[in-house]
Parts: structure tokens; sequence; C-alpha cells
């Protein structure tokens, strides 16, 4: 018993057992995350208040929350685990024979842009990796910081000290309709633009897009009659009817033959990045890997120039409005 309060007794299993309890607010969910069962969770956790002497969970009425020096621990502790995790990452990486596991979270832009190619040139270089997408949505920095991913791609902003961040290439958004559509090949004023019948894309979640926020900036709404959760509905739904949808301009010709793309009164450019960790940021695959998702993201084609004139003309009072 006398061990149990030997803090130098503490591993990085249960220092990570702790973080995880700490960010889900749950031992049954820490549980899940790890593969193991509620019972080992409850026993690593007794282990740590004997060793730290405090509470370190209180209850709340919707699960369980850290006390102040909880919440220490785990910023202090949880910096010597990326350390760690770092440390013992190879310092060597051959592609041909590597073998592991990455995790990249990722949703359907990332998906039909940027992975394509990627894993064609993973397949070719370093066939023994394996490699798992997960859908990010709101989820993707979580899942970085639990450790359940190890690269996070997409249109997110990240600013927080613990996480790494590029940029990887850029976008704006533009219209799709039918190319039967009265309005199809014309240049969109903003009142023909607001007006018609929208299939709005809310790809599932809280995110709302850069189009949508420049219009409520200007105090505007769009006709929307219908949302669907993701870019590739629009497949089935835009080829046979009058709506209009916006999207980013680099997916928009992969939506349906019978589509036509035309400018967007509200174009809002925007970057893709990804974003990581310490736990992978000295590792060499991770290196390699990040290099190789930035070369190919690179040398995608981009029309950047229409977007650049878009906005011009929205702040100049131009003929689109």
């Amino acid at each position: 018993m006398a061990k149990d309060w030997d803090p130098f007794a503490i591993d990085f299993a249960a220092i990570r057992t702790l973080r995880l309890v700490s960010e889900l607010g749950s031992f049954s969910k820490a549980a899940e995350a790890l593969g193991t069962n509620q019972s080992t969770i409850s026993y690593t956790m007794d282990r740590l208040r004997a060793a730290f002497r405090d509470r370190l969970f209180v209850r709340q009425r919707d699960g369980i929350a850290p006390t102040p020096r909880c919440a220490e621990i785990v910023e202090s502790a949880g910096r010597l685990l990326e350390a760690f995790e770092a440390l013992v990452q190879p310092p060597d990486f051959d592609p041909a024979s590597a073998s592991g596991r990455i995790t990249i979270v990722c949703n359907y832009y990332e998906r039909s842009i940027i992975l394509p190619r990627t894993i064609a040139e993973l397949r070719r270089r370093a066939p023994r990796l394996v490699v798992e997408i997960k859908t990010a949505r709101a989820k993707g920095v979580a899942y970085l910081k639990r450790g359940e991913a190890d690269l996070l791609v997409g249109p997110y902003d990240v600013h927080e000290e613990s996480l790494y961040h590029r940029n990887l290439l850029d976008d704006h958004y533009v219209c799709v309709m039918n190319r039967n559509h009265p309005l199809a090949g014309r240049t969109l004023r903003v009142d023909d633009y607001v007006k018609a019948s929208h299939a709005v894309v809310t790809y599932g979640g809280t995110w709302r897009s850069g189009y949508l926020r420049g219009l409520d900036e200007r105090g505007l709404s769009l006709n929307q009659v219908i949302a669907v959760p993701s870019i590739s509905d629009l497949t089935h739904i835009l080829p046979s009817t009058d709506l209009i949808s916006t999207v980013p301009s680099r997916i928009a010709p992969n939506i349906a033959k019978s589509v036509v793309v035309t400018s967007c009164p509200f174009p809002e450019p925007f970057q893709i990045g990804m974003t990581w960790t310490s736990r992978t940021h000295h590792s060499a695959a991770h290196q390699w890997l990040r290099q190789l998702i930035a070369r190919i993201a690179g040398a995608l084609p981009y029309e950047a120039a229409l977007a650049v004139s878009l906005e011009r003309s929205r702040g100049s009072g131009g003929t689109i409005v």
C-alpha cells in the first residue's frame, strides 16, 4: 500500500488515462476509448489520488469535472507525456519498409481533393502503412488531443500553443446549378442570388460556411428550401431541380456532369490546413507524411484570380451588387 503513495511509482500510462478522463469527463468513455473496462480506470484513478493526495474529480449533474489540482497535474504532466511520446519515435524512416497505423481526421472536401492523390502515393511508396480515415466535423481537435488521431486536415483556424499547424491550400466559394437553370451562365447579382431557391450544405454539424457569414455581415439571408449534410448529396439533387448551391470551387466540377459552375457574389476565400500535436511533431514517419500531403496539396490547380476579382468588386460596389 505504501507504494501507492509514492508519486514516482506513477507511470506514463496512468498519466495518459488521467488526461483522457479529464478531457472526456467520464470514466466509462475513457475506458471505451482505451479499449479497457471501467474498473481498470477506477483503479488507476485511486492510485493517482493516493499519489497526489487529491480527489482529482468532483461529480456534477452532467458528469465529472477535474479539481484545480487535477487540472494542474494534467497540464504539467501532459507536457512530459507528449515529450516522452516524441522521444520513443524511431529517428529514421524508410517508407518502403515502414509499417504501422496512421489516423487522419478530415471531411468530405479533403477526402475528395487531397486524400485520393495522397493514398495513391502512399500505396506506391509506403505500401505497408495502414491509414484510417475518420470524419472530423467539430470533433477534429478533440480527436487529436485524446490521441485518437494523428493528423487533422480541414478549414480549421487553430491557435492553441499545444498544437502545430500548416496551411495547405486556398479556396473560395462558387455557385453550382443545373445547366438548364435560368441563372446558369450569368454573373449573379446579389439580389438574384439571395432570391434563388438554395440547397444549403450544413456539413452535418454546427459549422457555418464563410459565404453564410458574409451574408450575415450584410444583413442578408438565402431563400433556403433544403438543407443537406454533405456536398455529396448535391450529386443526386441538383441535376433534376431548380436549386442553386454554394460550394468550394475546387470541388464544384466533381458534383455532376449536368451541373455548371458560376461565380458567387460572396466567394469568401478560405484556407485548408493540417494540424498535429507534439506527440507526432518529431516523428520521422509523420514528418514524411506531412511533407507528402503538403506537396500534393500545393500542386493542385487553382483559379484564384476569380475570387480576388470578386472580392474587389464587392468592396468597391461593382456590378455584382
